[in-house]
């Protein structure tokens, strides 16, 4: 199995002929793309249709990865294009608040955690939900650079702005998810200080 390998090692072995080898890479992100497109659709059902679309289509366009970014960084275009297809093609409203009951059933499920775990959980499923009332443009610079984890030179790349841009964007994003969690979360707010 290709566990030991880079992500580079593996996509080179796929383009040698090794399509086996693709499973590598998909074991790796599954957690990650499915997180994205869940965020994106809203539904679970939905996100798991496109989470399988997105593999495909990196598979399809693998041999356009150039390596001169992160592979999440290209995979998370492909993420955000195909979940912003998908909500076209269905008629969604790209910028419906639901809430992520998601995350706060997952923040609960393991009970015989330790207490601060079972906490952390509990904290990141409030800053999820407040994330979640953010306009679908703050909540995606949110995400790609907290969550998904990219520099903010990544970040400008996806979004396809300047990073000046992209570190303004990122500012002004998180100063209104602070004024959400002080809105909607007051004690919780309170007690982390």
């Amino acid at each position: 199995m290709s566990t030991g390998l880079n992500d580079n090692e593996i996509i080179s072995k796929v383009l040698s002929g090794d399509h086996q080898a693709y499973a590598g890479l998909v074991n790796r992100y599954q957690n990650y793309v499915f997180t994205l497109t869940l965020r994106m659709v809203k539904n679970r059902e939905d996100a798991e249709e496109v989470a399988q679309d997105v593999f495909i289509k990196a598979f399809k366009y693998l041999a356009d990865f150039k390596g001169a970014s992160k592979f999440t960084t290209w995979l998370y275009t492909i993420v955000s294009n195909t979940s912003i297809s998908f909500l076209r093609k269905k008629k969604l409203d790209i910028h419906s608040l639901d809430n992520e009951n998601v995350f706060a059933a997952a923040a609960n499920q393991d009970s015989g955690m330790r207490a601060n775990m079972i906490e952390q959980k509990s904290k990141l499923a409030m800053v999820n939900e407040a994330i979640g009332l953010l306009n679908p443009d703050d909540a995606q610079i949110i995400t790609l650079f907290y969550k998904a984890e990219q520099s903010l030179e990544e970040t400008a790349q996806i979004l396809g702005i300047e990073t000046n841009a992209a570190k303004v964007r990122l500012h002004r994003a998180r100063t209104r998810l602070k004024e959400k969690m002080e809105t909607h979360y007051v004690q919780e707010v309170r007690d982390l200080n």
